[in-house]
């Protein structure tokens, strides 16, 4: 499973938006967000970073244009962590651009970056305002914030049905793409969800910028939206039994350290489930407390 994860490695997400052969897609996302309007999509350098990982997957669009780093990235669940993680992956992106202007970061000369704009696409179904800034201090000690040497900043989107309609509406690609992961909620309700995808692709409208390019490759779209739904509802899957395994642990020991102390047990052992490719063992220890143990003990957490 882990091996056919790796094939299909892209949330639609950043197979539409990062992608070399339409660059124009990219340009009219940062147009829209932005409320600019350049016009040429070869001002753009695509340098997208991917870590394929099914259970803690991350697929970012990230561009240069007019002196500055963007870094896109599209959630379905509400992440209050992605000022740490855009921080991190802006510095990989850095890294990057340094090797490719061959740059000495320890050498005596200033080097110049271009500024960082750091952007998430959030179409979760928790009920979210059209537009939040995450703020990294928000995870410092609450007076350590004003002191911190570090700031970071994300402004994140609402692209649910319906919400953000200056952005969605500016940009036709991006409006599709709210039209497709809307349908297939729809379409859920009442088939499963291989079934839904399939509906939600054939009723694509005609005159879809997106639908030509979905259908040429519609086998590898299939797979980036079951990976990203199953992905969705296996982490909400953890997050309950972490809690439940917390209560019980909390209701033998009689105090709040045992709560803490089983989730933690489990979200450790996702974590090293997830970093060996495990992902069978870890959709299965989820569900199934008798193998989570046999897990605990193969790693000597029991």
């Amino acid at each position: 499973m882990a091996e056919e994860m790796r094939a299909y490695k892209d949330r639609l997400f950043c197979f539409i938006f990062g992608s070399e052969a339409h660059k124009d897609w990219t340009l009219s996302l940062y147009n829209a967000v932005n409320g600019t309007a350049y016009t040429n999509p070869d001002d753009i350098i695509i340098t997208t970073l991917t870590q394929v990982v099914y259970m803690g997957m991350h697929n970012d669009v990230a561009f240069l244009i007019a002196d500055e780093v963007n870094m896109y990235e599209q959630q379905s669940t509400f992440n209050p962590n992605m000022p740490l993680r855009l921080m991190q992956y802006t510095g990989n992106v850095y890294e990057k651009l340094i090797m490719l202007w061959q740059k000495n970061k320890f050498g005596k000369k200033l080097i110049q970056l271009p500024a960082p704009k750091l952007v998430v696409f959030n179409n979760g179904t928790t009920e979210e305002p059209d537009e939040t800034v995450l703020n990294l201090s928000d995870a410092f000690p609450e007076d350590k914030r004003n002191v911190a040497d570090i700031s970071v900043r994300v402004r994140m989107i609402n692209i649910n049905t319906g919400r953000s309609p200056e952005v969605v509406e500016a940009c036709k690609p991006l409006d599709e793409y709210t039209w497709l992961v809307g349908r297939i909620r729809e379409r859920e309700k009442v088939m499963p969800l291989e079934a839904a995808v399939d509906a939600a692709l054939d009723e694509m409208p005609d005159d879809f910028l997106i639908r030509p390019y979905l259908e040429a490759n519609r086998v590898e779209v299939k797979k980036m939206l079951l990976t990203e739904y199953n992905e969705t509802r296996t982490m909400e899957m953890f997050k309950n039994e972490g809690r439940e395994e917390g209560r019980q642990e909390g209701r033998q020991e009689g105090r709040q350290e045992g709560r803490q102390e089983g989730e933690t047990r489990l979200g450790t052992l996702m974590t090293k489930l997830k970093e060996l490719g495990r992902v069978d063992d870890a959709f299965r220890a989820a569900s199934d407390p008798a193998y989570r143990e046999k897990m605990y003990a193969e790693f000597s957490m029991a």
